[in-house]
């Protein structure tokens, strides 16, 4: 395995790292020859009773490259104490893998606002901590002639298409999506690149859906079906010096890997000028000239029910 390809003597930070899809990124990272903290407060699927003994176990169960950090990420300062974490304990950082998630759904008209804040908060602001305390340590590390950095965050489907009863943990995902770019663009100069990648796999998401129809409960069959170890392998990819790749949206689905168009105008049309532009011009050129263009409101669980390969 050359070099490029590989992750010998790089440390890693993953954040949700203790179960399912995150522990999956962890064990690839191991199994090419990365140091691991991994981030995890043992938190349920909806942010409540945190376990620091979930994180603490996984990690001792993987040995001496990894080490456990308990503490919530999206907490003031808990972002940095990573961070130093990986420095003290293995000398670096050079990867960061932003995973941790959870969700509290309900319909927009029964949502209420402490749901929608701690779903915002351990989503999106716990990723954008865990960038802006690694961020400074990885363009340093160039300066010094360490190799860029990398970093992936995991995003949803939920993100891009929408779906019923998911307001906090959609707008969550899509906010990390924008990060995503931000990040690539602010970071590009130094070399470090940044990526996002939705998941279709077996996870505590995955497991929580709800059917409402047939169609959503063969969705979820499938969904389970799909190991989170596919997910975990482009992830190492990403993660990799010889990978240069940055700013784009992946998708991967047990042998299937997507690259998502991300949003740019689809057509254009000019109107009349202002004092001739009445209500009924308007309605009239955008029904003609881009009703066709319009996106659908498919939700991403009808969009991807089809039959994994895996």
């Amino acid at each position: 395995m050359s070099a490029e390809f590989a992750l010998e003597g790089k440390v890693a930070l993953v954040t949700g790292a203790a179960r399912g899809i995150g522990l999956a990124i962890v064990e690839e990272l191991l199994a090419r020859g990365a140091q691991v903290v991994m981030a995890d407060s043992g938190v349920s699927i909806s942010g409540d009773t945190p376990d620091a003994g979930v994180v603490q176990r996984a990690a001792a169960i993987l040995g001496p490259r990894t080490i456990g950090f308990a503490d919530d990420i999206a907490s003031a300062g808990r972002a940095d104490a990573a961070v130093k974490l990986a420095l003290e304990r293995f000398g670096a950082l050079d990867i960061v893998v932003n995973n941790a998630a959870i969700l509290r759904d309900a319909f927009i008209f029964k949502s209420d606002r402490t749901d929608w804040q701690r779903v915002i908060e351990n989503n999106l602001t716990g990723a954008w901590a865990v960038l802006a305390a690694a961020t400074p340590v990885l363009r340093e590390a160039v300066k010094s002639g360490r190799s860029a950095g990398r970093i992936v965050n995991i995003v949803s489907s939920a993100g891009l298409y929408g779906n019923f009863g998911q307001s906090a943990y959609a707008a969550s995902k899509a906010g990390l999506v924008a990060l995503t770019r931000v990040v690539a663009m602010d970071m590009a100069r130094s070399g470090v690149h940044c990526n996002a990648v939705a998941p279709f796999a077996a996870t505590r998401v995955t497991e929580s859906i709800q059917p409402a129809n047939e169609a959503q409960a063969e969705y979820k069959r499938r969904a389970l079906s799909v190991p989170a170890a596919h997910v975990a392998r482009l992830v190492g990819w990403l993660s990799m010096p010889g990978c240069s790749v940055t700013g784009q949206l992946f998708g991967v689905r047990g042998r299937e890997i997507f690259v998502f168009t991300q949003p740019r105008p689809a057509a254009r049309i000019v109107t009349a000028p202002l004092d001739e532009l009445t209500p009924e011009r308007l309605d009239a050129a955008i029904s003609v000239e881009l009703r066709d263009h319009f996106t659908d409101l498919k939700t991403d669980l009808e969009s991807f029910n089809s039959e994994p390969l895996i």
